[in-house]
């Protein structure tokens, strides 16, 4: 039978004759008889990688088919660079806070009104309250639509949101008003639980977020309250708001204030702000007297323990005679301390609680804001100091390094009516955006008497030579914040006017505004005479800023 294939086999002998006056030698037989086969194969392989290549041709276009057309890319929230709400016949309260409620992973704006209704469909009538009566509201951040609204029983005394980071709560706020504290969602305002407590036991803010100290596993919540007698702690379950264990009396009298802090150990101490000085108390003491075994998983700090007096178990973090206010320098716990008293500025270190360094001055009048002035990580200090004098109301603006306390920018400014306090947005330069209220003496007289005038100023800290001014509204100003509102963009303004007075019905307006859109008609005031770059050269280095949560 004739052969069909080209492959040379031991019968064909031109086929094998020529191969061997190429090479010289004759190949074995065992390879012409390997080769034939791979030869035979290769037909079959081929067809298979033909097969797989349009198969897999057909899976990359059902892919890209389903995500061009089936699933719906994601869309970015598209925000109205300003806008205001109005709320006529209402009163309103220091207070604002940001939470992403509709997770378009942009800030939203919540605050209380007092009022008889929110909206028309929202009356105390129709939620069965007095009228007036409190109202919490939450507002989309991108175009200042309503989100939700919440009527509540009267009257309002305080609120503080951001209870749900870092926790298994299904919370996010708590509303003292009346004689009730309020547990709400902050996704739809929804109440989750209510405590009321004890006749003339007054709880005070902050809130603090305590560990798991009843074993449900979900983080628990500690007041601070006063009967007027004694300072007393009193721990709820974060998930039911059913108290833990026995009321805890402090020992201790006529607190300001108090913070939770997270010593270097891992110890948590409850820091009591008094007249007198800082003092921190063990957490797990407090437990341990609320309810046996409650002080289980607490941890202790060996050095801050051998320093506790035998009587009352108090640490003293620091002394003084005048101590006026404790700020964190962050967020975290375990963050510095920046004390306020009558004749120095201290900053306390978070994890020893030791002294890092001291400014002296005896006019701090506000509570003390931070951002970075210099590139070297650590935040820097703004503090205002009242300079009054018999002629002039003024006030000096100044940043103190954070590392050493020593002063790296200052500026006088008269101080103008019912005017906010500084403000600083960080940007991914390093640095922050400051922003400062009042009114820039005039140049030919700066003892210029006390104006109704009121300006904001922001200042970029590479060109610190100079600032720029805007104008503003001159309604009374009840709360004002300087806010990121989307992560790397979206820099803005919220401000909430009302009534001058308390208990006054008026027009209460909440307002945003971009951060940029100042810059364009801003004027640039010089703040020390020397060469400066040119105006637009000033607006330009603010409109390339671009903006970081930390």
């Amino acid at each position: 039978m004739m052969e069909t294939t080209d492959c040379p086999t031991e019968g064909d002998p031109l086929k094998r004759g020529e191969d061997s006056l190429e090479t010289g030698s004759a190949p074995p037989a065992t390879e012409l008889k390997r080769g034939c086969k791979e030869v035979l194969g290769l037909s079959k392989h081929t067809k298979w990688r033909t097969a797989v290549f349009f198969l897999s041709l057909f899976l990359c276009l059902t892919v890209v088919f389903a995500f061009s057309f089936i699933i719906p890319c994601p869309v970015r929230p598209q925000y109205r660079a300003s806008w205001n709400r109005t709320f006529f016949d209402a009163e309103t309260y220091d207070f604002l806070a940001f939470e992403d409620a509709n997770k378009d992973k942009v800030a939203d704006i919540m605050f209380v009104l007092k009022g008889n209704q929110a909206s028309i469909n929202n009356t105390c009538d129709n939620a069965g309250l007095p009228s007036p009566c409190v109202f919490m509201l939450a507002v989309d951040g991108t175009n200042g639509q309503t989100l939700w609204e919440r009527p509540l029983e009267p009257d309002f005394h305080w609120a503080q949101c951001g209870m749900d980071k870092n926790s298994e709560r299904k919370w996010d706020c708590l509303l003292s008003h009346s004689n009730t504290l309020s547990a709400l969602d902050k996704s739809n305002g929804e109440i989750k639980w209510q405590w009321s407590p004890p006749l003339g036991l007054h709880c005070s803010l902050p809130v603090l977020s305590v560990p798991d100290v009843d074993g449900d596993k979900v983080s628990d919540v500690a007041l601070v309250a006063s009967n007027y007698m004694q300072d007393q702690l009193v721990f709820l379950s974060g998930k039911s708001g059913v108290q833990i264990g026995s009321t805890v009396a402090l020992n201790t009298t006529e607190t300001t204030g108090h913070l939770l802090h997270y010593t270097g150990e891992g110890a948590y101490y409850l820091l009591l702000q008094k007249d007198t000085g800082l003092y921190g108390l063990a957490l797990w003491k407090i437990a341990a007297r609320a309810k046996a075994g409650m002080e289980v998983g607490l941890k202790k700090d060996k050095h801050l323990e051998r320093l506790a007096t035998a009587t009352s178990g108090l640490v003293t973090v620091y002394h003084s005679d005048s101590l006026k206010r404790v700020v964190r320098t962050g967020e975290a716990d375990s963050s510095n301390l920046l004390l306020v008293t009558g004749d120095e500025v201290v900053l306390i270190d978070g994890k020893t609680l030791q002294r890092l360094w001291i400014f002296n001055t005896t006019s701090v009048f506000r509570e003390p804001s931070f951002g970075h002035f210099d590139k070297d990580g650590v935040l820097d200090v703004v503090l205002e100091e009242d300079m009054r004098d018999g002629f002039n109301n003024t006030r000096r603006v100044l940043i103190l390094d954070g590392k050493s306390g020593d002063v790296l920018w200052k500026v006088d400014l008269l101080d103008s009516p019912n005017s906010p306090g500084p403000a600083s947005i960080y940007t991914t330069n390093s640095i922050s955006v400051f922003v400062f209220w009042g009114l820039r003496p005039s140049e030919e007289n700066s003892s210029v008497p006390f104006s109704v005038d009121r300006r904001s100023y922001m200042l970029h800290p590479l060109y610190s030579n100079l600032l720029l001014e805007s104008e503003n509204v001159m309604d009374h100003i009840v709360a004002f914040k300087a806010k990121l509102m989307e992560r790397g963009r979206h820099a803005a303004f919220i401000l909430l006017t009302g009534p001058e007075t308390s208990d006054t019905e008026g027009a209460v307006v909440l307002s945003k505004w971009k951060l940029k859109q100042d810059v364009p008609e801003s004027k640039v005031r010089s703040v020390i005479s020397k060469d400066s770059p040119t105006d637009d050269d000033i607006k330009q280095a603010f409109n390339r800023l671009r903006f970081s949560d930390n």
